[in-house]
């Protein structure tokens, strides 16, 4: 029997460290995605302009004269880019979250913005840039045919829009320096791509190369070399971790760059004129960078002597005199430099969020987690403050735990900086993300141990993990939440129903309930994927396969749903559509389960306005509180300051119902 007077897991962390404000995790941040301009004379960063984030710049000499060049009042600008000859900058939108990006571009002499995309129901792709030719880039539209992208040059200064190639059956196009269309990317019927060249505009009919299914997410040609002559790839084809390699046109032959047995071969430095690569990464525990360029290697080696942690080059001048570097400590705010490699100088430009100095964050701690049939789990833990006094990575006595999945599934969690880990850590919980099979970055193996795994395997990998927590005196004994976004939505909806006795409760955002209708209305332009989907998940154009998705779909067993259900939903969501949401919602209200709804008619897959993520943040804090026990930030304000719905629930989530009032 439990003892009830020995204190809370919430009390020991109330002890030890203060509530860090929502809005300081979660808010804007005071400057993000730092830039510098090709030719070195501007830098340009997003950062808040009356309380929505904007595009600034300001001479490279310092952020002193920094000066506002959007004005944008609703959405958020998220990321931007310079054209290649710095006379304007470049940046996407779409409207409400409904992922149909424009391209729009601001003259820096004039302030005149100008929308470079100016059709309806359109997505705009970045194909192609220059280091020689600085005025025209390449981009795809699929204004003709939302399901596939026609390339058109677009000249940066007269807005003047040339289609060159039609993308009917194709993926994508890979251009070299010259903006010559090189490759075309198609899928093929085994689910992989099939890579055909591109002579004089038009598509040879059969291919130069070809991946299947296994190789599909771990193959892909990676660029040309200005010269032309050296083709990369990103290649697992004959391995299992995908290897750099590079191949020379002219022959054919190809040569390994370099490759790494634990994990795929990751980001690359490349030169900014001769775009021979200098420096790559491999990410499995933690991010590793490796020099082929001794210049390179020695600037690594001065950076990361002097910025302990993670480190990324975020933007290189033509001349290569000036670097960006975003500097990720773990537990302090995420920081950008500017570099000066003829000096050897090292200046910050920012914080991104100052507000953060001195709060209590805590460290994460990079774990493998065996799975029951031998796979390797790459994880990641971080612990409440106060709750592991000897810095062992492992608490002074069990907690209540959060498994927080990520989404895709393609798509993996890493070691660095995360707001959601220092939140939940905050609030007394210990955090755990789990990288279980299907997610990216180990290899295709991995990947390939999940397909037709959704709902078994893949959750089976997640219920190790709590096991395994369990085992290691992590985590209390029945006293773990599962919560997650798009996938980790889907698993969320999986564990409540598939397992009901596992979990405390769930917390579910833009997940999936039903994966017939998610095929079913998955958004045109992932045509190309639809194979891999299919031979991935199960194939609802035959029996076998519909049947499959039937049984993995949590939707079809809601009524063994028993524990507290939280769902956070986009309106104009295109890729896990709002029925997703309000089927199982309605499933669970016909069999008289109580459920949580929050539904934000102004976003998308996910929440990009600060004020709709702080408040439904707000919901699920006070939501786990009352499921784990942990602590809690009144609701306050946080919902009526955002464009929250709820259209089911309310009483069920303390504090909700008062928030409304």
């Amino acid at each position: 029997m439990a003892d009830t007077n020995a204190p809370s897991p919430a009390a020991a962390v109330d002890a030890a460290a203060p509530l860090i404000e929502r809005a300081k995790l979660f808010g804007n941040p005071s400057r993000a995605a730092g830039t510098l301009s090709p030719d070195g004379k501007w830098l340009s960063w997003i950062a808040p302009r009356d309380g929505v984030l904007n595009i600034w710049i300001a001479p490279s000499a310092g952020l002193t004269d920094a000066k506002p060049v959007t004005a944008e009042t609703v959405r958020p600008i998220r990321e931007h880019l310079w054209a290649p000859d710095s006379r304007s900058v470049l940046y996407i939108q779409d409207k409400g979250g409904d992922e149909n990006f424009l391209l729009y571009g601001v003259d820096i002499a004039t302030g005149v913005e100008t929308n470079l995309t100016p059709f309806e129901n359109t997505r705009v792709m970045l194909v192609g840039s220059s280091v020689t030719i600085k005025d025209r880039i390449l981009i795809g539209l699929n204004n003709r045919d939302p399901h596939w992208h026609d390339i058109h040059s677009l000249d940066l200064n007269s807005g003047a829009l040339t289609e060159l190639i039609r993308g009917d059956g194709f993926a994508g196009f890979l251009a070299d320096d010259t903006l010559t269309l090189r490759l075309a990317v198609g899928p093929n019927e085994a689910g992989g791509m099939d890579y055909f060249r591109v002579v004089d505009g038009v598509v040879e009919d059969e291919p130069i190369a070809s991946a299947g299914l296994e190789d599909a997410l771990t193959t892909s040609p990676a660029g040309f070399t200005t010269d032309g002559k050296t083709l990369y790839w990103i290649d697992s084809r004959g391995r299992n971790t995908a290897a750099l390699i590079a191949q020379d046109v002219a022959s054919g032959d190809s040569v390994i760059v370099a490759e790494d047995a634990r994990a795929d071969i990751g980001g690359v430095l490349s030169d900014p004129k001769t775009g021979v690569i200098q420096a790559y990464s491999v990410d499995y525990l933690t991010t590793e960078w490796t020099a082929i360029d001794l210049g390179i290697g020695e600037d690594l080696a001065f950076l990361e002597a002097r910025l302990p942690g993670k480190i990324a080059v975020t933007s290189r001048t033509e001349a290569d005199d000036k670097w960006t570097v975003a500097h990720d400590a773990v537990t302090a705010s995420p920081a950008v430099y500017l570099y000066d490699r003829t000096a050897k100088t090292l200046d910050q430009l920012y914080v991104s969020r100052p507000e953060l100095d001195g709060a209590p964050l805590v460290a994460m701690h990079a774990r493998e987690i065996p799975a029951r049939d031998g796979l390797t789990l790459v994880s990641y833990l971080s612990l409440p403050p106060g709750s592991d006094m000897d810095g062992d990575g492992r608490p002074d006595s069990p907690l209540p735990m959060v498994l927080l999945v990520h989404g895709g599934p393609w798509a993996r969690d890493a070691y660095g900086y995360n707001p959601y880990h220092q939140w939940l850590a905050n609030r007394g919980y210990a955090v755990l993300s789990v990288n279980f099979r299907g997610s990216t970055g180990f290899g295709k193996a991995f990947i390939s141990a999940a397909d037709l795994q959704w709902g078994r395997k893949m959750h089976d990998d997640l219920l190790d993990a709590v096991a395994w927590a369990e085992q290691q005196g992590i985590a209390l004994p029945g006293g773990t939440a599962i919560m997650g976004g798009s996938y980790g939505g889907y698993a969320t909806l999986a564990g409540l129903a598939f397992t009901p006795d596992i979990f405390a409760c769930g917390v579910d955002i833009v997940g999936p309930s039903n994966l017939e209708t998610l095929l079913a209305t998955i958004p045109p332009y992932w045509e190309a994927a639809r194979q891999q989907f299919h031979q991935r998940m199960g194939n609802p154009e035959t029996p076998d396969g519909l049947t499959m998705l039937k049984e993995r779909s949590p939707l079809h067993k809601a009524g063994d749903i028993r524990k507290p259900l939280l769902i956070g939903q986009g309106a104009n969501d295109p890729r896990v559509n709002q029925a997703e949401s309000d089927q199982i919602v309605t499933a669970m209200k016909a069999h008289g389960i109580p459920v949580t709804y929050v539904l934000f008619p102004d976003e998308g897959h996910g929440f990009a306005r600060p004020e709709n993520n702080i408040a439904f943040n707000a919901i699920a804090e006070n939501f786990l509180q009352a499921c784990l026990g942990g602590r809690a930030e009144p609701i306050g304000g946080t919902v009526k300051a955002s464009s929250a719905e709820i259209p089911e629930g309310a009483a069920f989530t303390p504090g909700l119902e008062a928030a409304l009032k």
